[in-house]
């Protein structure tokens, strides 16, 4: 049977049975949730994601826990992605989601708006077969945002990334968006 992605019903049963496994093994885990997992899960703006980006910790029993899932929903081996490590910020701005939405052995946290928005407009990749980029993602947050300019928004952006800058294709989709906000 090929692989279905993630709606927010089978994400939130998948991180359910992982706090489970959790609390059946005396441990509680930390999940810090990113990319389309964050957009499906609390800001409903994708019906799906084809895996997590997520750090959880402890990392290996953490990861020992999430194949177990796997096997027993149907998932890829590596439906929860730690590649996202190579992309964060050192100043992160997380904020946790309701306890009681994945029940004991798990805490959930996710980016604010803000950092999740440095963070798609530091990557800002292009569409390609497969993967929508994430241009929809950037113009979903600064529609949730609202900034008043792009000198607003590169202040937003260097308050995580202060040793970068914005890509033109970045800047680009951040003054169109802007224009049609206004």
């Amino acid at each position: 049977m090929p692989y279905q992605p993630l709606d927010k019903d089978h994400l939130t049963q998948a991180l359910r049975r992982l706090g489970e496994l959790a609390v059946a093994e005396g441990i509680d885990l930390e999940l810090s949730l990113y990319g389309g997992a964050v957009f499906t899960l609390v800001y409903g703006s994708r019906d799906s994601t084809k895996d997590i980006d997520a750090l959880i910790r402890p990392a290996d029993l953490g990861r020992r826990l999430a194949r177990q899932v796997a096997r027993e929903q149907g998932l890829p081996e590596d439906w929860i992605n730690a590649d996202v490590a190579q992309f964060l910020s050192e100043h992160e701005a997380k904020r946790p989601l309701p306890a009681e939405t994945f029940g004991p052995g798990i805490r959930v946290t996710v980016p604010t708006a803000a950092y999740l928005l440095a963070l798609k407009l530091r990557a800002c990749r292009p569409a390609l077969p497969g993967y929508p980029g994430d241009e929809s993602d950037i113009r979903f947050l600064l529609g949730k945002i609202k900034p008043g300019s792009r000198a607003e928004v590169e202040s937003l952006f260097a308050r995580f990334f202060p040793h970068d800058v914005l890509s033109e294709q970045a800047e680009e989709i951040i003054d169109a968006t802007l224009a049609e906000l206004t």
